[in-house]
């Protein structure tokens, strides 16, 4: 296990090496650059300032500065909103994207899972179809669509809810509700196939062949192998989930790095897109080391088998 995690979590480097490089050069290479706007700086001005951020040097001289300062936890400072540096806006944005994307993807395992696992307990029930029949309209629905919509239905018309901020608790369940629905979704659109594809294992012919109890058996036996393909499911729903939070933050007004995010890549503030898409991939490339090092509680085979890849 050990020699897997080492392999994986050189991977992992070698991967957000490679993001890293590639996101550098391509916000480089884009039209216009973080002094242009509707009224042009004087000349010297605007060579003094591409001095001083270093922006008057090759791309590769550039590069190497940039590397040197971000070994050292220096991420610079942001072109565009001068009285801070990027690591204060990431710092001052991360606990609310953090919670946001904390309490959607809780959403989703929750009721995903419920929902999977009574409709696969149920097959063909009545039941079963009509909520199928919801969770196929949740999967249809994007957060961008969705988010208006449970705007003006509980904000507005009925006001139960805050329509955007994030001055309390209440602010974030409108968001978090629009995000985590569709992979909700998803979610239990897996968790019913594979409970379903599980109960027809031999092992489980056999414990309901001793009589068990049946819903000891769907919990303990049919469960562990069933959450298999969730698992395999929530690496790609990490990177979809950070992807949808940006659009859910800019429609919610929530003060997240996705908002920083989306004001950077407007006013071609390098660094600060590049902070961002640091911490996202860090976050997404952990999320799946651990969802990896993750299959082996589950299932004790692929343990095993990841100890012969090592």
């Amino acid at each position: 296990m050990l020699k897997y995690f080492i392999n994986r979590l050189g991977i992992s480097i070698v991967t957000l090496a490679i993001v890293i490089t590639s996101v550098f050069f391509l916000v480089r290479l884009a039209p216009g650059g973080p002094f242009d706007g509707e009224r042009r700086l004087p000349v010297e001005i605007e060579k003094n300032l591409k001095a001083a951020y270093h922006l008057d040097k090759p791309l590769s001289e550039q590069f190497f500065l940039y590397c040197k300062n971000l070994i050292k936890g220096d991420l610079g400072p942001s072109f565009r909103q001068k009285d801070f540096s990027v690591s204060q806006l990431i710092a001052s944005g991360l606990p609310v994207s953090v919670l946001l994307g904390f309490l959607a993807l809780l959403l989703a395992l929750t009721i995903g899972c419920s929902v999977g696992i009574f409709c696969g307990a149920n097959q063909g029930h009545p039941v079963d179809r009509l909520l199928m029949s919801v969770n196929n309209l949740n999967l249809a629905v994007p957060s961008i669509v969705s988010s208006p919509i449970l705007i003006l239905i509980f904000a507005v018309a009925l006001s139960w809810f805050p329509a955007g901020g994030a001055l309390s608790f209440q602010h974030y369940i409108l968001p978090a509700t629009a995000l985590g629905l569709p992979f909700s979704a998803a979610i239990a659109r897996l968790m019913r196939g594979s409970l379903i594809e599980s109960k027809s294992e031999p092992h489980i012919m056999t414990a309901r062949s001793k009589g068990l109890n049946e819903s000891r058996i769907i919990l303990v036996h049919c469960l562990p192998s069933a959450m298999i393909p969730i698992l395999s499911f929530l690496g790609p729903a990490a990177a979809s989930l950070i992807t949808g939070s940006v659009v859910v933050e800019q429609i919610f007004d929530l003060p997240g790095i996705g908002r920083y995010f989306v004001q950077g890549a407007i006013n071609r503030d390098y660094t600060l897109v590049m902070g961002v898409v640091i911490v996202y991939s860090t976050a997404i490339l952990l999320f799946n080391l651990v969802i990896d090092l993750s299959y082996g509680f589950f299932d004790p085979k692929m343990a095993r088998n990841q100890d012969t890849e090592a």
